[in-house]
């Protein structure tokens, strides 16, 4: 097995800490506000921003290792948050990551960004379904959960682009 460098790392360690703090947020803080009117359970920007870690880990540290790294947090999620909703997490991580795997990997052939983009959309929206229904037995959160998670994407991909745009310029 190989082992990823020190940015992969890294990268699965913040993705890793990103599940049981979502849980943990929604837990103790429970709704908050997203923009436009919209509320969301409060762990919605991690889940946003865990979409983005998730793509740049398996870009550093590969799939098996970001396969392992969901099991590790919905591990740590269980023992941290309350375990129906992690439980809730778990199975919304688990189908969300086959959908989102399945739209990145052959995207990613066209960018980085297209293929981060695309992905997290199937991935957001599955995720949220599944957990809204599991955890609270509505969709009312809905339009607040897809804008929120919407917004850290773009946000997190925006960095990214300029970043790049910055190391060009630069090199």
């Amino acid at each position: 097995m190989n082992v990823p460098a020190p940015a992969g790392i890294a990268t699965l360690i913040v993705y890793i800490a990103t599940i049981p703090a979502a849980n943990l947020a929604v837990t103790h803080i429970g709704a908050a506000p997203v923009g436009l009117g919209y509320t969301a359970p409060a762990g919605v920007y991690l889940v946003g921003l865990a979409l983005v870690l998730r793509d740049l880990a398996r870009e550093t540290a590969g799939r098996r290792a970001v396969l392992v790294a969901i099991v590790i947090g919905t591990a740590l999620s269980y023992v941290l948050a309350d375990p129906g909703l992690a439980l809730a997490s778990a199975i919304a991580f688990a189908v969300a990551e086959t959908m989102d795997f399945a739209v990145y990997e052959p995207l990613r052939r066209r960018g980085l960004l297209t293929a981060m983009l695309a992905s997290n959309a199937i991935g957001l929206l599955a995720d949220s379904l599944i957990f809204l229904k599991l955890a609270f037995g509505s969709l009312a959160y809905l339009p607040g959960q897809i804008l929120g998670k919407t917004w850290m994407t773009l946000a997190a991909v925006a960095v990214l682009a300029l970043l790049r745009r910055t190391r060009r310029v630069n090199a």
